[in-house]
């Protein structure tokens, strides 16, 4: 193996020497959570998404609907498929009385045997009056079988009470929910209980965090829709923070699955959100999430609604057009969650690994196209495959978080730039897209105006150069993920 020189600091230096010395087997070798590709938005006018994957090969959604009078379930073999599968209503409000108005914020689980749905409902004479209830089904099929209703999901506060989910830590089983507590002046915060089985709580309820920064607090004082993902012993429970509108994000807390979970210093809160607006994708108000994954079981899946506008005529509430969207979650070397920003419309983007340096990714830094470990700047080594700006069956690589930049080369390096629409561009950014020229389920891409020529890393900078020699077979395949 040649010698490279190695750039940055000592400590990088050394890390990519310790890389270098790996066997080749072990730095080729197929990334564990390969690519997904899905288009979004998912479903249109569908607010606070729910996806359960089950063990019967089908996924089930469940959402809010802009008219808040019924729960809905569809379910489809594949995440995309649920965009087109059949929808049906499984529920209706009562016409008087409790569960008669508002019904918000549906989810699905399947425990112990059976199908239960959480969601939230007021009265028909006070719609306000929210608090949390269940529903239970013992069919194989939950969108053909009947539902029991199981009552109210009783909390020791009788108060505005929402967004129930539940999940299991080592055998134990706890429901997680937003609610506001009459002492304090905010509109809700997020707790925790176990359960004693899937429609009661036992014990003394937890509060877990309380809206406090900013970005909590724009609007409304609002932390609500927990959503849990377990991983390499922690556990991290999102939520939303703030008013429905464009101010709507994600926070994180996260716990030791080893830890006393019921032990509200036992959670750590990001001091920053996680998933917010994003004016170059168009996407607004990103939140009420959950996780599923994807279809191989390999890559965890972050399910979210947004919407595609930022200003908003009225009462949000009222506004119907938020939409259920699918992208990959990333994890960050240190274990933790990498949610990124919220991906244009249309097909979701991948991340380009290295295959003989598995940990680097294609990135852009000063649009500057290079290869790199531990982005967690995550937008940044994300590319949209799309149709050859150029045509004739090629390939352009779109910048996720810089739509309508593309990787060109120019000069023998590789450059991200806006398309200035020049024939000269087009050409420049279009590639034929070839199984990996080091391993065949990697790719590489050959340039467009210089058969023959692929982009491939030196010095863990993007040229285009030749491929004739085993490295630079190696430097000039990656695996998508």
């Amino acid at each position: 193996m040649r010698i490279r020189k190695l750039t940055g600091a000592l400590a990088a230096g050394a890390a990519l020497l310790a890389a270098l010395l790996l066997p080749a087997p072990a730095r080729a070798a197929a990334p564990a959570s390969p690519a997904v590709a899905y288009t979004n938005p998912l479903v249109n006018q569908r607010a606070d998404p729910h996806i359960f994957k089950h063990t019967d090969g089908y996924y089930y959604l469940t959402a809010t609907v802009p008219e808040y009078d019924r729960i809905v379930l569809r379910r489809a073999t594949t995440i995309q498929g649920l965009s087109t599968a059949p929808e049906t209503v499984i529920w209706t409000k009562h016409a008087t009385g409790d569960m008669g108005a508002h019904i918000w914020a549906p989810e699905i689980h399947f425990i112990d045997g059976k199908w239960y749905v959480y969601f939230a409902a007021g009265r028909a004479d006070d719609v306000w009056k929210i608090r949390m209830y269940a529903l239970e089904s013992s069919a194989a099929n939950p969108l053909t079988g009947g539902w029991t209703e199981k009552g109210r999901i009783a909390t020791p506060m009788d108060s505005f009470a929402l967004d129930a989910t539940t999940f299991v830590v080592n055998g134990v089983r706890y429901l997680s929910w937003a609610q506001k507590d009459p002492a304090i002046d905010t509109n809700s915060n997020v707790y925790l209980a176990r359960m004693a089985n899937p429609w009661t709580i036992t014990g003394t309820p937890v509060r877990l965090t309380v809206p406090t920064y900013g970005w909590e607090t724009a609007g409304h004082k609002v932390n609500e829709g927990p959503a849990v993902i377990q991983r390499g012993g922690k556990v991290f429970m999102s939520y939303s923070a703030s008013a429905t509108d464009s101010n709507y994000c994600l926070g994180l807390l996260t716990a030791s699955a080893t830890a006393n979970l019921l032990d509200p210093a036992a959670w750590k809160k990001n001091p920053a959100p996680v998933f917010t607006s994003n004016t170059a994708t168009g996407q607004y108000g990103p939140g009420h999430n959950s996780f599923t994954t994807s279809e191989d079981g390999r890559s965890d899946v972050l399910v979210y609604h947004d919407r595609n506008y930022k200003d908003i005529t009225g009462d949000p509430l009222k506004d119907p057009n938020r939409r259920t969207r699918v992208q990959k979650l990333y994890w960050n070397a240190d274990g933790t969650p990498n949610f990124g920003i919220p991906v244009a419309d249309g097909a979701t983007p991948r991340r380009l690994s290295s295959a003989n340096f598995p940990d680097h990714y294609i990135r852009h830094w000063e649009y500057r196209g290079k290869l790199e470990a531990n982005v967690t700047n995550l937008a940044d080594s994300q590319f949209r495959t799309v149709t050859g700006l150029a045509g004739s069956g090629t390939v352009s690589l779109e910048s996720a978080n810089l739509p309508g930049y593309y990787l060109r080369h120019r000069n023998g390096e590789v450059w991200v730039e806006r398309n200035d629409g020049t024939t000269a561009f087009k050409g420049s950014a279009s590639f034929h897209q070839r199984p990996g020229l080091a391993d065949p389920a990697g790719v590489s891409y050959e340039a467009y105006t210089a058969p023959g020529q692929y982009v491939r890393h030196f010095d863990f900078l993007l040229r285009l150069q030749g491929a004739g020699t085993t490295q630079a077979k190696q430097d000039a395949t990656f695996h998508q993920q």
